[in-house]
């Protein structure tokens, strides 16, 4: 049985300090599940365990670059599917590399974390643009409190991290803590 709460301790997944998230929010805590692919027996067994949501498994996986790269692949090797990615172009998210998604396919996104959605929304544009059935979405960590993605969610863990306004922030308030930005994108 998966213990998602060892796997997090054990890779430093959820980090504690002062930090600055993609949506330009403060936060004490933040989640990088790229410390979980550092293992590749972990991610396996967090992919087994989404994979077992489906009755059938989908023609393909596909995740948004970076986190959910190494998801969708794990996750389409046990569902025995296709794994493909999407990517930003110009700022918009795209299928590039000659990545195609038939017309008809059944996809499941993957992502590694979610907040607000942001990235996975756009994943869900590029797919129906296809004519794709999509699935589910399955991601290692559900911070969002209930994001609504128009098809079932499936999560290995929900999290409820504190997020503040920068100018609301009590940590900046306090002056003990200067604030960092941790992840693999910009601040918008």
């Amino acid at each position: 049985m998966l213990n998602i709460y060892d796997i997090l301790e054990k890779t430093d997944a959820l980090a504690n300090g002062h930090f600055i998230l993609t949506s330009g929010k403060h936060s004490p805590q933040y989640m990088q599940c790229a410390k979980i692919a550092q293992y590749p027996s972990y991610l396996k067994e967090i992919a087994r365990e989404l994979a077992k949501n489906f009755d059938a498994p989908p023609d393909c996986v596909i995740g948004p670059a970076t986190g959910g790269i190494i998801l969708a692949y794990e996750l389409a090797a046990q569902m025995g599917a296709q794994a493909l990615f999407t990517e930003r172009e110009n700022g918009v998210m795209a299928l590039r590399r000659g990545f195609e998604i038939p017309k008809n396919a059944r996809v499941v996104i993957a992502e590694d974390v979610i907040t607000t959605g942001g990235s996975v929304f756009e994943v869900i544009d590029v797919v129906k643009k296809t004519g794709a059935e999509i699935l589910g979405v399955c991601v290692i960590a559900d911070r969002s409190g209930g994001v609504d993605f128009g098809a079932p969610l499936f999560s290995c863990v929900k999290i409820g991290i504190e997020t503040y306004a920068p100018e609301n922030c009590p940590l900046c308030k306090s002056g003990k803590s200067k604030a960092v930005k941790p992840g693999s994108r910009a601040l918008k």
